[in-house]
């Protein structure tokens, strides 16, 4: 049976990409890309074979690409750095294909892009979840600093293996032969070798190229946040032909995309986690041409009638014509004085496999009565010893879709507190447990991992005051707009705004941060897409304007 990770092309479609590439014979064993490289090349062999290899693990084969087959996987539509080498081997005889040159094969051959991207996709799933190898990184597990680089990685699809500094015997022979000390914790060894010391998340994601830089230019489109909503927009605005960039302070996926499994989804009738669904929206978005940056905060954005400029942080400034917010909304910190101690360390605001690991036979806290919370304490219930799901009110069914709430009810090791709140959270270096208070009575439970899904806060600081939003700092749009809090403009002159847009012109609020929003992933793609429709009529008027001066 046929690998799916390597298909065989047809005919057809080997002489179709011969109109786009050169054809190169090698004498002997050659060298097509090395580990660490951001700009390399798509190869489909005619003839003899390519070999991908492991250099840091005495040059494994971990693939060998045949007649027919090809090369690539999905930081190809990226600068994402290559975690593999490529070998041709003696004699064999390839057509060599420009990654900008692919990327507009992907964008227009349909029939090509289907194979190319689900081997992309299914050579990404395996590397992460199968192979071990990638960016070392050495630190401790109750770390802040390297919960932070682990989540990271984890949230934007970086293989990486980790070394427990607290277990791992050859973590502690690294640090000894590479004279490193514990001070110099938490360390990464890049996929070429290189050493970095207490790293931040830009220095980590400029190695690893998911930090991109952007041209300086005034892009048609500006999109800042990479949730659902901000996804569909992306995808619909580069495959409609503008010029489009999202940026994201953290990873693609927004609130939705820690949800483990998410199954009310449609055309998902066994589910999808929140993570895939997210990786596969940012693969699309690139997929049609959309710069995508990661981690690029907002901090602070300029209107002067005719653009927008967004001051980021990682010292960037982007100029665009028409900007869409679709920042979100974060979830609240428990009102407790040494939280911010525990965060990392034992207080996190997402559930993933990296978590789950760490709770193996623990006692573990979900706080929060949403689906986010729910889908967390079912996903930790497979782990931990006992997940204890702690809620304000008297009702889990209150805010949680039923679903949720019956298979919560039916897990054995999870109890549910009603009328609770977290009032202590006590530890050295990391949880180790807090107190609960229900109704007036306190009890102390052994809790190590507390998970927190509770009172989703907007984005909206970066915007700082330029467009009307509620006192929650919602953003109001179409005809919540108060006339009196309207940008004067010729467009607001002729028209009132657009049911997404803000208080100025070609300003636009999608998804959670958008004052009377659904809060459900399938309406938050819906706005995403629908508010392209309005970016084209508001471009399409802001020509016109020019053209009358």
């Amino acid at each position: 049976m046929t690998d799916p990770r390597f298909p065989v092309l047809t005919q057809k479609q080997i002489s179709t990409l011969k109109q786009f590439g050169t054809i190169m014979t090698f004498e002997k064993e050659t060298v097509l890309f090395q580990v660490g490289d951001s700009d390399y090349d798509f190869y489909v062999v005619l003839d003899g074979e390519i070999t991908m290899k492991d250099p840091h693990d005495d040059y494994r084969v971990l693939a060998t690409h045949m007649i027919n087959e090809f090369t690539g996987d999905s930081s190809m539509l990226s600068n994402r750095s290559i975690p593999f080498s490529a070998y041709a081997s003696q004699g064999a005889s390839v057509l060599r294909i420009k990654p900008e040159v692919l990327k507009g094969i992907i964008s227009k051959q349909s029939g090509i892009s289907d194979v190319l991207l689900s081997a992309f996709l299914l050579r990404q799933e395996v590397m992460l979840k199968e192979l071990t190898g990638g960016i070392k990184v050495i630190g401790s597990e109750k770390s802040k600093e390297t919960y932070g680089l682990r989540d990271f990685m984890d949230k934007n699809h970086i293989w990486h293996s980790f070394l427990n500094i607290d277990e791992s015997s050859e973590a502690k022979e690294l640090l000894v032969s590479f004279n490193l000390n514990y001070s110099d914790l938490p360390i990464l060894i890049s996929m070429s070798g290189e050493i970095f010391k207490n790293p931040g998340i830009a220095e980590l994601a400029r190695l690893t190229g998911v930090l991109m830089d952007f041209e300086d230019t005034i892009y048609d489109v500006l999109v800042v946040g990479a949730g659902p909503s901000g996804l569909a927009a992306s995808v619909y605005a580069a495959s409609e032909g503008l010029t489009v960039v999202t940026i994201d302070g953290n990873a693609p996926g927004g609130q939705a995309g820690k949800s483990t499994k998410i199954e009310n989804y449609l055309g998902f009738p066994t589910g999808i986690s929140g993570h895939d669904l997210a990786n596969k929206a940012y693969l699309q978005a690139q997929k049609f041409g959309c710069t995508i940056s990661i981690p690029h905060k907002a901090e602070k954005v300029e209107y002067n009638g005719d653009y927008f400029t967004l001051c980021a942080s990682n010292e960037k400034h982007i100029k665009a014509k028409s900007l869409i917010a679709a920042t979100g909304a974060e979830y609240r910190r428990l009102p407790i004085d040494n939280i911010e101690r525990f965060e990392g360390s034992g207080v996190f605001y997402s559930a993933t496999g990296m978590n789950a690991s760490a709770c193996k036979n623990e006692l573990v806290g979900v706080v929060g009565g949403g689906n986010s919370a729910g889908q967390a304490a079912l996903f930790l219930a497979d782990h931990a010893a006992e997940v204890h799901v702690i809620i304000r009110g008297d009702d889990l069914g209150e805010k949680m879709s039923d679903y949720l709430v019956q298979r919560i009810y039916s897990s054995p090791n999870i109890i549910v507190h009603t009328n609770s709140n977290v009032v202590q959270l006590n530890g050295a270096h990391h949880l180790q447990y807090l107190v609960l208070d229900t109704e007036g009575k306190s009890q102390i439970i052994g809790i190590t991992n507390l998970f927190t899904f509770i009172g989703a806060k907007p984005c909206t600081e970066w915007l700082n005051g330029i467009v009307s939003m509620d006192d929650k700092g919602f953003i109001y749009t179409g005809v919540d707009v108060m006339e009196s809090a309207m940008t004067a403009s010729a467009i607001f002159e002729q028209r009132k705004p657009q049911s997404l847009e803000g208080s100025i012109p070609g300003l636009f609020a999608v998804g959670d941060v958008r004052k009377g929003s659904v809060k459900r992933v399938a309406s938050a793609v819906g706005e995403g897409s629908m508010a392209i429709s309005q970016v084209h009529q508001y471009l399409a008027e802001l020509k016109m304007n020019k053209l009358a001066q």
